[in-house]
């Protein structure tokens, strides 16, 4: 398993668009070969002393963070996709994302621990 991590600040009236958006991501991505993708809305996020969620994104008024995870089988899936889907000429006109995706945080991690679904 591989995880890939993103932190996304996402207009609070933007909810319906980023969704549509993503949905139609996961198709995508479900192609190349993903597992699973989470897309979580801002419901709470604690204000930090030195960093959290929002400024970690340099989140503005008006914006609600989104946090996603995607599942891959392993990192040299994750990485043949990743050139693969590059190469589609999909992923350049799937319209422009409904955010600022400048401020948006990726990271891919290898898990050492977990707990769940099988």
């Amino acid at each position: 398993m591989y995880v890939c991590g993103l932190v996304i600040p996402v207009p609070e009236h933007g909810m319906e668009a980023y969704r549509r958006w993503a949905e139609n991501g996961a198709k995508f991505f479900r192609e190349y070969g993903c597992i699973e993708i989470v897309e979580s809305w801002e419901d709470f996020t604690h204000d930090g002393k030195q960093t959290d969620f929002r400024k970690a994104v340099a989140a503005r008024e008006g914006e609600k963070i989104v946090f996603v995870w995607q599942v891959w089988p392993d990192k040299a899936s994750f990485q043949e996709a990743e050139e693969r889907m590059h190469d589609d000429p999909r992923m350049d006109s799937a319209g422009d994302p409904p955010f600022d995706a400048g401020r948006l945080i990726l990271g891919c991690f290898e898990p050492i621990a977990s707990m769940g679904r099988e």
